[in-house]
């Protein structure tokens, strides 16, 4: 086990904390301990992602995707079915699996297909306008002066 010390991230910043939190969780969380399926993540574009999952012998109604408290949850389950079929090597895994993939701000899932074995979840980041990045105009102070003055109707001075 790995513990890191983010006290130094808090000293030399301000608001992000959530930062900090999220990395402590992604270090401690185990994902499923183990590689079963197989997935791809892909950037298609500057703001759109894409995970592709190997999810073959899993029908579309054995397979859930939830979006749920920033993480997007990507979970498969096997229809029990009785047969008879005595085998002498199964290697095809048809066990239950569950893959969390935690999700930065403002990105949400937009669409999910599957085509040849494969789940492909796709991804876009949406910042909203509000939280864009925008240009403050600076002021001197004797124009802000001189604008009080008009504003006041006394004209400039």
């Amino acid at each position: 086990m790995r513990n890191f010390d983010f006290t130094p991230l808090y000293r030399t910043s301000i608001g992000f904390d959530r930062l900090a939190n999220l990395m402590d969780t992604v270090s401690r969380t185990d994902n499923g301990g183990s590689g079963y399926p197989p997935y791809n993540i892909e950037k298609t574009a500057e703001d759109a992602y894409r995970i592709t999952i190997a999810v073959a012998g899993f029908a579309e109604d054995e397979l859930n995707i939830e979006a749920r408290d920033g993480q997007l949850v990507i979970s498969g389950k096997k229809v029990e079915v009785e047969t008879d079929t005595a085998y002498l090597h199964q290697g095809i895994a048809n066990r239950a699996f569950e893959k969390r993939f935690q999700l930065a701000d403002h990105v949400r899932a937009t669409d999910a297909t599957t085509e040849n074995g494969l789940l492909h979840v796709d991804l876009v980041r949406e910042v909203p306008e509000a939280l864009k990045p925008r240009r403050i105009k600076i002021a001197t102070g004797r124009s802000v002066e001189a604008e009080k003055i008009t504003v006041e109707g006394q004209g400039p001075s």
